[in-house]
């Protein structure tokens, strides 16, 4: 077990990777100093002590958006579960809730950004369940136009306001000014994303 000296040491030398200074201590305690320490910074730290020698900034920031991406994703998916449905086929019946007309099993795969084999094996399911209809194109039998149902429709609006709920309750600790420009720097990261992967500004889930 270390003693006290040599935490102090290992913290002394974590917080001097990186840039070094204020920055390289802001990073020692997984934010700004004085900030309330969450998971990530425990993990944070326990790298900076092993590996001094690397910079640990962007593990901050993805890991973070990957740990509250699971915790909501978590929470949020309580009420799926419920009713049977999995988040997948969740996001199949808002795709087409949302833009409110048919579409085909490859505009739902780039929509929910999914592969084509997946969208089939969930609108088979969907469909057995009497929650979506496919008719085939009248001009190409091979291609097919996937409608919400009636019941679909009920679904989909019955969850949504209690996911939206759940959000605002998240979100609730943290001010309009603050909200806005979280959202705005996710946007920018979002954008650089997609632009990488050559994913078109029209097909987000």
């Amino acid at each position: 077990m270390s003693n006290g000296n040599e935490r102090g040491a290992a913290e002394e030398a974590a917080a001097r990777a990186g840039d070094g200074g204020a920055g390289g201590a802001a990073r020692a305690t997984g934010g700004a100093p004085g900030a309330p320490r969450d998971t990530v910074a425990a993990v944070v730290r326990q790298w900076q002590a092993v590996r001094p020698d690397i910079d640990t900034g962007p593990m901050e920031v993805i890991g973070r958006i990957n740990r509250c991406a699971a915790l909501l994703q978590q929470a949020e998916d309580a009420p799926l579960r419920r009713v049977g449905l999995t988040r997948p086929e969740f996001d199949l019946l808002g795709a087409l809730r949302r833009t409110g007309h048919e579409l085909t099993p490859g505009e739902l795969a780039r929509e929910t950004f999914s592969s084509g084999a997946a969208v089939t094996k969930r609108l088979k399911q969907l469909q057995e369940r009497g929650l979506v209809d496919r008719r085939a194109d009248t001009r190409d039998r091979r291609v097919s136009h996937v409608g919400l149902t009636d019941a679909g429709r009920d679904l989909v609006d019955s969850l949504l306001p209690d996911q939206l709920a759940y959000e605002t309750v998240v979100l609730a600790g943290v001010d309009e000014d603050g909200q806005a420009r979280l959202s705005a720097l996710l946007g920018d990261l979002l954008r650089q994303l997609e632009g990488r992967l050559g994913l078109s500004p029209g097909f987000r889930g």
